[in-house]
């Protein structure tokens, strides 16, 4: 790993919470991260994704998730890049959580995403490891606003958000799996932000900052 992080940066950031951690998908995470989504992310037909992925069918979800992953590698520059991060818990990868940024340096906003099997829901995961990308983005890149939007159906995303301090920002229609939806955005600066109670733990960060021209 410590060639492949001189090469890409990126890959020896490493976030901490008291249950989960944080770090970059590589290439030998993949299928790891495949079978996850494959043993299911949500109900069938209630996708809380705009763009339905982890409903394909097996033989294509993978390849589908890997060019996905390597795509937003290719494309992250200081001028716009994207996380993605797995979430390991007791020592299994259970889902990703995402946070990017378009001209960061000037308008010091993140946005997130992310997604969670389902065997693992319902334990304060996703409250987790969204409190660790907002307190990495606020405490360690300087960002002043974090984004998310969930649709309006979509009650544990906006109950995460809720939790954390997030404000409803406005809502708008969009194309949702091909279905017409209301989407509520939400949005949290450091003022509003409920802390948690635990302190994050961070490794990787100056050579990942300087990549991404945030240090």
């Amino acid at each position: 790993m410590t060639a492949l992080t001189s090469t890409w940066p990126i890959f020896g950031l490493t976030l901490t919470t008291p249950r989960l951690t944080l770090r970059p998908v590589t290439d030998s995470h993949l299928p790891a991260a495949v079978e996850a989504a494959k043993s299911g992310i949500h109900e069938p037909g209630k996708s809380p994704f705009s763009t339905p992925w982890a409903e394909l069918l097996p033989e294509d979800l993978g390849p589908n998730m890997a060019r996905w992953h390597w795509r937003c590698r290719a494309e992250s520059t200081p001028e716009s890049w994207s996380l993605i991060l797995g979430i390991w818990h007791d020592g299994e990868l259970v889902g990703c959580q995402d946070v990017g940024a378009k001209d960061f340096a000037t308008l010091k906003t993140v946005s997130t995403g992310s997604w969670l099997k389902q065997s693992v829901q319902g334990r304060g995961l996703g409250n987790e490891m969204r409190a660790a990308v907002v307190l990495y983005a606020f405490d360690w890149l300087n960002a002043e606003v974090a984004e998310s939007e969930a649709a309006d159906w979509n009650a544990a995303s906006l109950g995460v958000s809720r939790s954390l301090g997030y404000e409803l920002n406005g809502t708008n229609r969009q194309s949702w799996g091909g279905k017409a939806v209301e989407v509520q955005k939400v949005r949290l600066t450091p003022a509003t932000f409920k802390r948690p109670d635990w302190t994050l733990k961070v490794e990787g960060h100056e050579a990942a900052a300087r990549f991404l021209g945030v240090g």
